[in-house]
This record gives C-alpha cells, sequence and structure tokens, in this order.
C-alpha cells in the first residue's frame, strides 16, 4: 500500500486521534497514491499510525479513516460507520427519529468529507472532500439502505475545489426528489428546497436553538429575525405566540420558501412580513427610525472561513450586536450566532460583551447555545463543534 511517512516529532495530533495531517508535516509519499486513495500512515520511525485518504491538493494532506491497522477501508467499514451513526441518533432521539434530521456528519462521526442529511423517504448528502469522492460509490450504496425512496447529491460546496475536485448534483440512487421535500419541526410545516436551497436544503443544526426561541417568544409583539434564510427562527417565533416576525435576507428566492412556510401553518395575514435587503443596512434603518423589538435572533452565515479572517468577521459580529442590543426592547430577548468555526467561545462572548459595553445597555447571558445532538462532536476533533451562539435579556 501506498505510505505517507511523517517528520519527527510531528505525530502528535495521531496520538490524540485527530483526524488531520497537514501537508506540513509530511516527509515522504511512497508510491504514487490518486487523489483520495488510502494510505497507510507511519511515523519516523515506521511505525503505524492511522489508515487515510490522501488529498495532495489540501493544505491538509491526509485525513484519517481508521486508526487501526487491522480495519479495511472498503464497503463494510462504511456500512459499520453509518450504523453507529444511525443508532447514535436513535439514542439522542428517544421519542423517535425526526421527519429530518442529520445522519452522517463528517469527522465527527468518523467519515471525514461525508454529510448526509434524511428528509422523510429521502437523503441528501455531499462528498465535500476527496477521500469520501473515491469512496462514492460504496458510500451511496450503504446510504440507499437508509432512504426510502433516493439518495440526491449536493456536491457543490467550496470545500470540494481545495481537494482538486469538481461540483456535483443529481440523483445518486432510486427517485429524484421533489422540488420541495416536506417535514416537521418542533410541530411547525416546512418546505425545503433541496436541490438549488442552501447546503442540503435546510440548517437542521439550529433545530433546539429554534425551540428555544419558540418558547421564549410569549408575549412578543414585535421579532426581528436577521438573515432568515427561509425563516425558521421567524416561524418559530409566531408558532410560540408572537404577534408579528420581520425576516430580513439577501436572497429574493429564499424568502419567497420562507413566505410559502409561513402559509403552509396558517398564520395570520400580515403576521409574518420579509425583507429583502443587506441585514446590516436594515439594522441602521431601524436604528435612526427609532424601531425597536421584543425578541432579535442573529444567525449570520460564516463570516470567518479561516483564522486568517478571524479578525474582520470578529468586526462584524460586533457591528450586528451593538446594533441589535440598541433596537433590544427593557427585557427584549437576543438570540446570537456565529457558524464561524474559526470563532472560539472566547473571542465571541468577547464580542457580546463589547457590543453590550457599547450600546450601554445592562446585558444578561441566559444561557449558551450550539448546534442540535444530531450534531455531535468528536472529543478529538473540537472543530466539530462550528455553531456557538447566546440567549441573552437585556435588562
Amino acid at each position: 500500500m501506498n505510505t505517507i511517512t511523517l517528520k519527527p516529532d510531528r505525530d502528535f495530533t495521531l496520538q490524540k486521534r485527530h483526524p488531520w495531517i497537514f501537508s506540513g508535516a509530511v516527509a515522504n509519499v511512497e508510491g504514487r497514491p490518486e487523489n483520495g486513495e488510502t494510505v497507510r500512515i507511519v511515523n519516523s520511525k515506521g511505525a503505524f499510525l492511522a489508515f487515510g485518504a490522501y488529498c495532495p491538493n489540501s493544505g491538509i494532506a491526509v485525513k484519517v479513516w481508521t486508526f487501526s491497522e487491522s480495519e479495511t477501508v472498503d464497503k463494510a467499514f462504511f456500512e459499520r460507520r453509518i450504523e453507529t451513526a444511525f443508532h447514535l441518533r436513535q439514542g439522542v432521539f428517544p421519542g423517535g427519529l425526526p421527519d429530518a434530521f442529520r445522519l452522517v456528519n463528517a469527522e465527527s462521526d468518523g467519515l471525514p468529507g461525508l454529510v448526509a442529511d434524511v428528509f422523510g423517504e429521502f437523503i441528501v448528502c455531499q462528498f465535500t472532500g476527496a477521500g469520501a469522492e473515491f469512496h462514492r460509490k460504496e458510500i451511496a450504496e450503504v446510504l440507499e439502505n437508509y432512504a426510502g425512496k433516493g439518495v440526491y447529491e449536493r456536491s457543490d460546496v467550496d470545500s470540494r475545489l481545495k481537494d482538486g475536485l469538481e461540483f456535483r448534483t443529481g440523483v445518486l440512487s432510486g427517485e429524484m426528489p421533489p422540488d420541495r421535500l416536506a417535514f416537521t419541526e418542533n410541530g411547525i410545516l416546512f418546505q425545503c428546497d433541496v436541490k438549488q436551497g442552501h447546503k442540503t436544503g435546510f440548517y437542521l443544526d439550529q433545530r433546539l436553538n429554534r425551540k428555544e426561541v419558540m418558547e421564549a417568544a410569549a408575549g412578543a409583539e414585535a421579532v426581528l429575525n436577521c438573515f432568515s434564510y427561509t425563516g425558521g427562527f421567524g416561524l418559530a417565533a409566531l408558532r410560540g405566540g408572537a404577534k408579528h416576525a420581520v425576516n430580513v435576507d439577501t436572497s429574493e428566492s429564499a424568502l419567497k420558501e420562507a413566505a410559502e412556510n409561513a402559509m403552509l401553518n396558517g398564520f395570520p395575514d400580515g403576521s409574518f412580513e420579509t425583507v429583502c435587503g443587506d441585514v446590516f443596512q436594515y439594522l441602521r434603518l431601524c436604528r435612526d427610525s427609532r424601531r425597536s423589538f421584543d425578541r432579535i435572533v442573529l444567525d449570520p452565515p460564516k463570516f470567518a472561513e479561516s483564522y486568517t479572517h478571524k479578525e474582520k468577521a470578529a468586526r462584524g459580529y460586533k457591528d450586528i450586536n451593538l446594533l441589535a442590543m440598541k433596537l433590544l426592547r427593557p427585557c427584549g430577548k437576543l438570540f446570537t450566532f456565529s457558524c464561524s468555526g474559526a470563532m472560539d467561545d472566547e473571542l465571541f462572548r468577547k464580542i457580546v460583551e463589547s457590543a453590550a459595553l457599547d450600546a450601554g445597555v445592562d446585558f444578561r447571558v441566559v444561557k449558551w447555545l450550539s448546534q442540535g445532538p444530531d450534531h455531535p462532536v468528536s472529543a478529538f476533533f473540537p472543530e466539530g463543534r462550528y455553531l456557538k451562539g447566546l440567549y441573552g435579556i437585556r435588562c
């Protein structure tokens, strides 16, 4: 088998079972492995460390499949890993699996480069890295066992470009999914576009946080849902008893889908408002017109793609949180998030603290928030905890 030899003293992350090997740690590549092909990884003395997927076009040269020398990376391997992931989801949803949930969460399920979401009888998957792409056929055959009607591929994410892969979408097996897939979450009906929507069509990682907003919405006259996408938080607020929700996003198609979701749920006419525009500008417009809200949700896209962009991202997060705190009414509640893996908890806390100080408000954090249980985080891969958030009150 093709072998990757690491430089002296560069195996410490593997000793801690972290699944990434950066290109700077590689001393030698023995053989001519293809992009994504499984390679044997050894330390500078030749001792076995792991088997992983070779990614010559990426800064992460190898992503580990297994640390067991007796394990072969084949179809049976993927059957075991996906079965384990499925049983984990059964365990974290003791009342029964929901209509829509994440079945495979990449490195945190021991399957780097593979994401698979279930929407009813369909699975929507993404092969985001070279290793998963190399084993695409075997993985698709395994996923088919968990899909009632079909498996649809949405491998159109930028991370593929880093591994030298082109975008790819379409049916992997079974039927073509309809233009809108229907499911229920927290008693709310949704229809999502798995073919053209963001990611796999819906942000399933915010399930529990939408429930938090729902439970905190009682008595709210006005809710502002920023970066609303298809309106999940706004719909949750209305379901929880809020009178009116404003949903702001730059995507007309997403807002159209949001309005359709509101109609599906039979909310009163005029209670669900959509605004197509820049959130930063809209927040300033509300500030200048002295408009205020009882509940505000900030769920922006990833401001920091990498650690090199962290300072710029921090300014963006500070700006929106500062403006939001100025718009909150007394006893108003803020739900604010960052989905940037490069943004750690402590920095995010400091940004919110600084925003409250500059806004001149007494802000109390009630609860820290993160992704749902179907998006587990491996103890050996802290990068998997990308979603950070908090729920706080302006006193």
